[in-house]
Order: structure tokens, then sequence, then C-alpha cells
């Protein structure tokens, strides 16, 4: 074999790879278009709570933080700053308009190790889970640059209602005396 055809064979390997990368985002774009991100502004009363800067790094579903989604808006890594509000959460991406969640679609906060492509130290990440128009939940991952990942997930814990506490006939021993 000679050199030439040894380097064509790369090359066309390379195009080939390329091509089924290409396919497979364009796949998974489709997959995922009929999902939106809330754009739009803070109602003008709302009180800013804090700003946090630091880079955004992906959207996936929820509580599967190896599957990318490929949102509008949210697809690509990018820097960003995050606003908490008392009425929600609102997000600046360079280039992209501002995404603003209010409190009653966000499912979640908390703090996370790993998302697609960015793994840091424990709890280095803050995963905000928020429910889309359809009501499904998906996941987006923040990695503050200028504060602690506990300082944005507390802030945004602090706006969000709280959920029901559990009712006190949730006792299995009571479940089985009411069966009996």
């Amino acid at each position: 074999m000679t050199r030439e055809i040894a380097i064509g064979i790369m090359i066309g390997f390379a195009v080939v790879l390329l091509a089924l990368g290409l396919w497979g985002w364009l796949r998974r774009a489709r997959r995922d278009s009929g999902i939106a991100v809330p754009v739009g502004e803070a109602p003008a009363n709302a009180a800013t709570r804090t700003v946090v800067s630091g880079l955004y790094v992906a959207t996936t579903r929820h509580a599967e933080p190896l599957e990318r989604l490929s949102i509008r808006g949210l697809t690509f890594r990018s820097r960003a700053d995050v606003t908490v509000t008392d009425a929600g959460v609102a997000l600046d991406l360079t280039g992209q308009p501002r995404i603003f969640f209010d409190r009653e679609r966000i499912a979640a906060v908390e703090q996370a190790t790993v998302a697609i492509d960015r793994v840091v130290e424990r709890d280095g990440l803050v995963r905000l889970s928020w429910r889309t128009d359809a009501g499904d939940v998906v996941d987006s991952y923040f990695r503050p640059q200028e504060s602690s990942a506990r300082a944005l997930t507390d802030a945004i814990s602090g706006i969000l209602t709280p959920a029901s506490p559990p009712s006190a006939s949730a006792d299995p021993s009571d479940l089985a005396e009411s069966d009996a």
C-alpha cells in the first residue's frame, strides 16, 4: 500500500466519522425540536435576590445527566449570568435572548458533580430541573465562577414554594391496618 492510498483511506474515514456525527446531531435536533425554552423577562415588580456569573454547561433529560438535549437557546455551552428573583430565575446566555423560568416551572434545584461534558469536584454544578410546556421535566446545569454552587442552589431554593409535607397516614403500618 502506498503512502497516498493510506492517507486517502484516513481522510475518507475521518469524513465518514464527521458525516455520522452531523447526521446524529441533526436527528437529535429534530427529536428535541418540540421543546421550547420560556423566553422573556422577569415581571416588572420582581425583586432581584442575587446574580451569579458562570458557565451554562448543558440541558439533559431529567435524571439522565449523559443524555444531552438540543433545545434552541440551550444547545451549546456558554457563559451565563443567572439572576434569581422572587418570581423565578432568569438566564442570560451569550448571544441568546433572555430565558425566564417562573417559580411554578421550576421543579427542583440541587447540586451535581457530572453533566454530559463536565465532571467537577463534588457538588460543583447546579442542576436546575424545570418543566417544559408539555409538562416534561428536564435538567439544566450551571457552573458558578464567582460564588459557590451551594450559594446559587440556596438562592434558588429560597424562592421555591415548599412541597407539601407527607401526610401522617403515609406510615405503612397505618395502611395495613386500614386494609384489614
